[in-house]
């Protein structure tokens, strides 16, 4: 895993070992202060070298301004190394997850997929930048100042550094309990957003049934247990704080305590004394680092565990590697005993052994029970789903030796619960043809009976539709997504209970709309209410994944069979 996540860093080798060295000198350069401090003290002061002590008082001065220009390079471009690639990863996955089968969102939740996306390649960008820079700033550092320390006196060195592993083990410790309190007031802070999302988005309901006070208590519930992870958060945050400051102070104190009796006894000059105090401070930010790295790498690495785990995933549904763009010609579509089955803990036949032509050309029904089986079969025939047995084919040609772009190209999806994007009416219109010009796209709302309604909008073709198209009507989605179908042009149309649950006048105006883009295509229809399939050419009953019956609307009526009671029942 740590190889696979170091491999990473090849794209940006320069950047890299730019950060590196730049915290290798600040780290250097920090231990040269305290040694020019000491031979000042020790050696020119007593001999009154005043020119040499401005000079190296001027040596101090530049130290500073080098190490200042080293932070500026190492917080900048360490930032944009962890920032770059984070960006790279972003896009990794991002397109992965356009190349994974429906399967796989249909068991994954989209907010632990937007989890992924965001606060896991935040983390790892973290990691990217801050780990091998404080690992490293902080050994050497720390090394490079107890190498001086004991240069000069190693009794006073080693009693100085017995409090070292003492703070360190302390601090990790205890910055693990910090960080896992944060994480449990982050899953709180979720808690009460959903409450108060829920009860906001449902205000008509919780009026409608004047549940104002359960909600306020549900809400209260959740609000305590915030108020709970907080306090404890404190507390544990009170206890760390107060531990490290007092081993910081004892870490000075040894290190007084000790000079002091090194002093007296003649083993340690003054000058030293002051020496290792500076040093004891220049030690202190590592020893805060290294606790922080420990913490921060392992969730770094958590984080990118769940990253490569989606990487891995591959898609169920690929292209086969001599698959060549489809050719729609007439149209004609056929199941030939096909089987299908959902991956669910059961594993229910959806589509038993199906047999189905429809001639191209033609306008079909599917009709039948909810769970018949109808809606998979239209999203077995784009291959959102892959047959497990049989074959499909388009004029004879099976829709797994094509590429699936070319499919989905080939194919028109107006569904029932249509996605509008939070963009312009523009910008939704050109996922049906990037390159739509402003008189194609009002042709294409002319067609789809909403030219009227766009023209007379102040902003037109510019106007927001709001998230998944809140600021237009059932009906003003459904024909905006028939207009970009119309854009589209695809030689066949699948029309996905598309008005079932639209007012009679917008079920008018999407029918019409529909019937003028079928006009010449294949066309296939799944109907709830049965009295708008009436003109097909072919109505399916299907039952259980299978044809029942098949005929026109007479036919079906004369024959006083599954097809006549389903009418009877919903017309």
């Amino acid at each position: 895993m740590l190889r696979r996540f170091c491999s990473y860093y090849k794209y940006y080798k320069g950047l890299f070992a730019l950060d590196m060295s730049a915290a290798l000198i600040s780290s250097l350069l920090s231990l040269l202060s305290p040694a020019i401090v000491r031979y000042i003290l020790s050696t020119a002061l007593p001999e009154k070298l005043f020119v040499e002590i401005i000079w190296l008082l001027i040596a101090i001065i530049v130290v500073y301004m080098i190490q200042a220009g080293a932070t500026f390079i190492r917080i900048k471009w360490g930032h944009y190394l962890g920032v770059w690639m984070e960006n790279r990863m972003r896009s990794e996955l991002f397109a992965h997850l356009q190349c994974l089968s429906f399967s796989y969102f249909d068991k994954t939740k989209t907010g632990t997929i937007m989890s992924r996306i965001t606060n896991d390649l935040f983390n790892i960008a973290e990691v990217a930048h801050h780990c091998p820079e404080d690992f490293l700033i902080s050994i050497a550092t720390i090394v490079g100042a107890y190498a001086f320390m004991f240069a000069f006196s190693w009794p006073l060195a080693l009693v100085s550094i017995i409090p070292l592993p003492v703070m360190l083990v302390y601090g990790i410790i205890f910055n693990h309990r910090l960080k896992e309190r944060n994480r449990a007031i982050r899953r709180t802070i979720a808690e009460v957003n959903v409450e108060a999302e829920n009860s906001i988005q449902g205000i008509r309901e919780v009026k409608s049934y004047s549940r104002e006070k359960m909600q306020e208590k549900r809400f209260d519930e959740t609000n305590v247990r915030l108020k709970t992870s907080r306090e404890k958060m404190y507390k544990t945050m009170a206890q760390y704080q107060t531990g490290i400051s007092f081993m910081r102070d004892f870490y000075y104190f040894m290190t007084i305590a000790g000079g002091i009796i090194l002093i007296a006894v003649g083993r340690v000059q003054v000058y030293d004394l002051v020496t290792f105090l500076l040093y004891v401070s220049v030690v202190l930010p590592p020893i805060d680092r290294l606790i922080n790295f420990t913490e921060q790498f392992t969730q770094g690495m958590a984080s990118f565990e769940r990253f490569t785990e989606i990487l891995d995933i591959k898609p169920q549904i690929e292209d086969k590697p001599d698959a060549a763009p489809i050719v729609v010609t007439h149209g004609d579509i056929d199941f030939d005993d096909v089987s299908f089955s959902y991956e669910t803990d059961d594993e229910t036949i959806v589509i038993d052994h199906l047999d189905l032509h429809i001639p191209g050309g033609c306008k079909v029904a599917l009709v039948g029970e909810s769970g018949a089986g109808k809606s998979t079969i239209v999203s077995l025939l784009g291959r959102f789903y892959e047959r497990e047995k049989g074959r499909i084919t388009i004029d004879g040609t099976d829709i797994s030796d094509v590429t699936q772009k070319s499919l989905h190209e080939a194919i028109g999806f107006v569904q029932q619960n249509v996605f509008l994007f939070d963009a312009s009416i523009r910008e939704n219109l050109r996922y049906g043809k990037a390159d739509a010009t402003d008189e194609e796209m009002w042709e294409a709302l002319r067609n789809a009976n909403l030219y009227s309604f766009v023209s007379s909008l102040p902003d037109g073709l510019d106007t927001e539709v709001g998230e998944r198209g809140t600021r237009l009507s059932g009906g003003q989605k459904q024909r905006l997504s028939i207009a970009r179908i119309f854009l589209k042009n695809p030689k066949i149309l699948v029309f996905d209970e598309a008005t079932s649950s639209l007012d009679t006048e917008s079920e008018k105006l999407i029918q019409d709309a529909f019937d003028r883009l079928a006009n010449g295509r294949t066309s296939i229809v799944i109907a709830h209410r049965l009295s708008t399939v009436r003109d097909s050419d072919i109505i399916f009953v299907i039952d259980k994944g299978r044809v029942k019956e098949k005929g026109t609307h007479e036919e079906l009526m004369d024959r006083k069979g599954a097809y006549y009671h389903l009418y009877s029942l919903k017309d």
